[in-house]
């Protein structure tokens, strides 16, 4: 073999090394943290495991977590009840939101930096507690919202402990949340070609019809991109659900999210090995209602390549 074939064996063999050596701290990690709980977590769940007992005591039950889950659980198909509706009536109205309000911020005017940033800081705290507890008092019966309506003479509610409507104050605080999809719409508005709305409006296209017919299809990568990241937020929701039910999912389990009805399972009630089950099959259900927006997808998002694959 040539030396010089050799060499260039051992420098690529070296450049690996090299390589594995700089991906170790990230290795270690995805192990220690995310791989090895995972396995785990899928053998408790064939499990009676308390959290309390060591794992070597588990008593080892098969699918009947599973079977229980599916059969005997009314407050398991309440969560997935819950879950659903919040998802499908939220997430649409989030990214509607997000995507007006980037149209309108889309134009060089001044002090739009200002409200850009304005319409993006509630993203920035999130999920957090201190924020829920303040939609919460906000809500309630002496909060600002019935002040508000009080100005014109409208009776308030306490919407927060009102089974009817303490879920729709958790979609309107998600809704509310729309700066990180309006950011990423802004982006996608700027990569669209100022010549398409040109030849639209000489071929006599008004403002509604350049939307439909120009701006939706160049977004369409965009709004595919949002609609997968929001629908699994919105299915993972917790804090807020939390805060507003102290824990429990009321008022009469109105907000048990399968977030919380699976933290309620694990910590609460202490069927750890049960709480498992709920994850791997939140784990599944998730993967399908992602693969089914891949496979969607190809019939309605356009690239401008010309490649919709």
């Amino acid at each position: 073999m040539p030396a010089k074939r050799r060499g260039s064996r051992r420098g690529r063999r070296s450049e690996a090394v090299a390589g594995y050596v700089f991906l170790s701290p990230w290795l270690l990690g995805l192990m220690a943290v995310t791989a090895v709980p995972m396995l785990l977590s899928l053998y408790i769940s064939f499990t009676d495991y308390d959290i309390l007992s060591p794992l070597s005591e588990v008593e080892w039950v098969g699918l009947d977590n599973y079977e229980r889950m599916f059969t005997a659980d009314p407050s398991y198909w309440r969560s997935v009840t819950v879950t659903v509706s919040f998802a499908l009536i939220a997430v649409p109205l989030k990214l509607a939101v997000a995507l007006g309000v980037a149209l309108l911020l889309n134009r060089a005017w001044r002090g739009v930096g200002l409200f850009r940033g304005l319409f993006y800081l509630p993203s920035l705290i999130g999920g957090s507690v201190a924020l829920a507890i303040v939609w919460v008092n906000m809500f309630n019966r002496e909060g600002a919202f019935n002040g508000f309506l009080g100005l014109f003479g409208i009776e308030g509610k306490p919407w927060v402990n009102d089974p009817s409507w303490a879920l729709e104050t958790l979609m309107v605080l998600a809704i509310w949340q729309f700066g990180a999809p309006m950011v990423i719409f802004l982006a996608g508005l700027k990569q669209v070609p100022t010549e398409l709305y040109e030849a639209a409006s000489v071929d006599g296209a008004g403002r509604f019809r350049q939307f439909r017919s120009v701006t939706l299809p160049m977004l369409s990568p965009v709004i595919f991109f949002n609609l997968v990241l929001e629908t699994i937020n919105g299915f993972q929701g917790f804090t807020a659900a939390f805060v507003l039910s102290n824990g429990t999912g009321g008022p009469v389990d109105s907000t048990l999210m399968y977030t919380l009805n699976l933290y309620i399972k694990g910590f609460t009630d202490y069927e750890m090995g049960y709480a498992s089950a709920m994850a791997w099959v939140f784990l599944l259900a998730i993967g399908i209602i992602t693969a089914v927006f891949f496979t969607t997808g190809r019939f309605w998002v356009h690239y401008s390549d010309g490649d919709d694959s």
